[in-house]
């Protein structure tokens, strides 16, 4: 491949994986299907702003349901998914990693399959940032612990049930 080829490839990638409204950047998303009828995004959102801000809402016509996620210790070493209805904290000049084993964006009822290679357009809707509309590179090969600067742990969303939440208003 030439450098000119490698440049256009490398720069499509980055485009591909990154966007930025206001202060906010999301840098590294991907996407995986856990089962035909579920899924995941993962990615880093940094705020380089000096006020705190707060990703309260996510959309995509990927699924049924789109919500944004975390996993809470529900006793015995079972982890239990939980809905984050506050949404997740973004404090000013910080950086929040939604990964494998903790916060996530979690498709249910998914429209069609997550295929290797393609994209899937998600809306992330922030308190002061507005909406970043963001085409998300599917990875059905990424390994655990692949992501940019974090170390991540990993959940097997293979035998969870993402379709039977029972939320309480409250995240739980």
């Amino acid at each position: 491949m030439t450098l000119t080829r490698l440049s256009a490839a490398l720069a499509a990638s980055l485009l591909a994986t990154t966007a930025l409204a206001g202060d906010i950047h999301i840098a590294d998303a991907y996407a995986r299907a856990s089962n035909p009828r579920a899924g995941a995004a993962f990615m880093l959102i940094h705020n380089h702003g000096a006020d705190d801000d707060r990703l309260i809402a996510v959309s995509s016509v990927a699924a049924a349901r789109v919500e944004l996620h975390s996993h809470k210790e529900a006793g015995d070493g079972v982890m239990k998914m939980v809905h984050l209805q506050e949404g997740i904290a973004l404090p000013a000049g910080g950086v929040h990693a939604l990964q494998r084993g903790g916060d996530h964006v979690m498709f249910m009822g998914l429209t069609a399959p997550f295929v290797q290679g393609e994209t899937v357009a998600v809306t992330l809707t922030f308190e002061r940032a507005g909406e970043i509309a963001l085409e998300i590179p599917v990875d059905l090969e990424r390994q655990p612990g692949a992501e940019a600067a974090t170390d991540h742990g990993d959940m097997d969303h293979d035998n969870m049930d993402h379709d039977a939440h029972a939320h309480d208003g409250k995240g739980n």
